[in-house]
């Protein structure tokens, strides 16, 4: 590969912009491996994302030998193969290369360029070999302004009719923080049909973790200390006031336990994968299937309280089954996106794909909320209406902390689309691990505002249902669909003879009680 020493036009935006977006902002294993990966056209060239992660420097005092406290990409056993055909066909002085190009996101517009500014494009023209920039069929870049040693390239040679080739053993030391990306290239079609195997090691200072999930190992540690306290504060006042527990606050117990065993789980899973550089599947499963299930549960309960359930009826009646089912599929739906995001690759799958998969947890988080204000509005005009107050109380402040926690949930959404849409090359990495850690924290708050609003008291039960006939609201309702009927004939002819009887006692009664008044005299 020659370097290009002129300034050049700006490089292939779109290749860099694509893969960033939907390859490398999603790759989440520090060990990349390629298995019979395969090279797709882009403009005169034929490319394969390697891998894009946030790294941060080596520390002055790291030890190379080790790997402590040390940055650095590494490159194992990478082997280019071309088909038997392409190799027999060659000539015995044939000879085609195979580059990597390692650069940080702010040296994008070194890599490419045109002649006279033409089309731009990734491999040396034959226009700008006759100026002697670059040699036709290598890769153009030139040298960075802010390190004069980057881009780093390795490159691998097909000589003849050689079948593979294999890129030298490599090791990328890391001496500034910055996003890396690393392309495979090859510009001679005659290498069509190119596959690659191998892997590529990336680790930072503290850890085989990307430097955008970095912060998240400490996040869940604190995260799982956090529902601790909540736990100890709430499992020490269920065991004090153990006869006074409500339906409602059992749910609520099983919802922090969930909650912990989520954050324990996520805490070794990023553990785990900081020590190995790739995602235990088994701890990630569970983590994944703990989080879906809190969510589930979470958003049922919050469902069925709005409706008054064990506080003002004592059942659903016919929505048990509604209910039911919209949980049972929100967890499905729940479980597939976050399997897919954490225990597979997303890299693999495009942006529409992953709108698919995000589109029915979006539309079923809507209609929750839908229903769960609507119920509400019902409920708190039935206790205004029966002057309970106490629950009406409990109730309002209920109503508030969920339309708090649903406003700052919309301004979030609009901070974090701005944030996706502003940083298309993923410049601002260090703080990505905020938008994941924000739904987490807002979550704990709803749950530990609720958590006081019904822990268990010594009062606990005038929050329950009594069925004194004052807060029968479904059986109230019931009977104003009920329309009353004629008296059939049968009940009115007995109706009337009682009627007579009773007058005829009556009036033989009273006239025996004159006679009898009569013989005395």
């Amino acid at each position: 590969m020659e370097r290009l020493d002129p300034p050049v036009s700006p490089p292939l935006l779109g290749l860099v912009v694509f893969c960033g977006l939907f390859l490398g902002a999603f790759v989440d294993a520090s060990v990349h491996s390629y298995v019979g990966a395969a090279f797709a056209p882009k403009g005169n060239a034929f490319v394969l994302h390697g891998g894009s992660e946030g790294l941060y420097a080596s520390s002055p005092d790291g030890n190379a030998t080790s790997g402590s406290g040390e940055s650095f990409i590494r490159f194992d056993k990478i082997t280019f193969k071309r088909p038997e055909e392409a190799a027999q066909s060659s000539k015995e002085t044939a000879s085609f290369t195979v580059q990597a190009i390692v650069f940080e996101v702010e040296d994008r517009e070194t890599i490419g360029g045109s002649a006279y500014g033409g089309q731009r494009a990734v491999c040396c023209t034959p226009d700008l070999a006759k100026l002697g920039a670059c040699t036709q069929g290598t890769v153009i870049y030139r040298t960075s302004n802010q390190n004069p040693k980057w881009p780093q390239v390795l490159t691998a040679t097909f000589s003849g009719k050689d079948r593979s080739t294999t890129l030298p053993l490599h090791t990328i030391s890391i001496t500034r923080t910055g996003m890396y990306n690393l392309y495979f290239i090859y510009c001679d079609p005659a290498l069509k049909g190119l596959v690659i195997e191998g892997k590529t090691v990336w680790k930072n200072p503290t850890g085989y973790l990307p430097g955008r999930m970095a912060p998240l190992l400490y996040f869940y540690g604190f995260m799982s200390l956090a529902f601790v306290i909540l736990g100890l504060f709430w499992f020490s006042q269920y065991v004090r006031f153990w006869r006074e527990v409500l339906p409602l606050q059992n749910c609520i117990t099983l919802v922090i336990t969930l909650g912990m065993f989520e954050m324990a789980w996520w805490y070794f899973e990023y553990a785990e994968f900081n020590e190995t550089g790739l995602r235990p599947m088994g701890t990630t499963f569970w983590a994944v299937t703990f989080g879906a299930v809190k969510k589930t549960v979470s958003r049922v309960i919050i469902l069925v309280v709005s409706m008054g359930y064990g506080v003002v009826r004592p059942t659903l009646g016919g929505l048990t089954s509604k209910v039911i089912m919209l949980g049972a599929t929100f967890f499905l739906a729940s479980e597939i996106l976050e399997l897919v995001e954490n225990a597979g690759a997303i890299s693999d799958i495009a942006g529409k794909a992953r709108l698919f998969l995000v589109l029915p947890v979006a539309l079923l988080d809507a209609f929750f909320i839908l229903w769960i204000f609507t119920s509400l509005s019902k409920t708190l005009d039935k206790l205004q209406a029966r002057r309970l107050m106490a629950k009406l109380d409990i109730y309002r402040k209920f109503t508030n902390a969920l339309g708090v926690a649903v406003v700052v949930s919309v301004c979030w959404i609009g901070y974090e689309l701005y944030f996706k849409s502003t940083d298309i090359y993923n410049e601002s990495w260090q703080r990505a691990w905020i938008i994941p850690a924000f739904w987490q924290v807002l979550s704990l708050s709803l749950l530990c505002v609720i958590a006081v609003l019904w822990a268990p008291s010594q009062n606990s039960m005038r929050f329950a249902y009594s069925d004194d006939g004052s807060e029968d609201f479904d059986r109230e309702e019931s009977l104003s669909l009920i329309k009353p009927g004629p008296i059939p004939p049968k009940e009115t002819h007995s109706s009337t003879d009682a009627k007579a009887a009773l007058v005829f006692n009556t009036t033989t009664n009273s006239h025996n009680g004159d006679i009898e008044e009569d013989k005395r005299e």
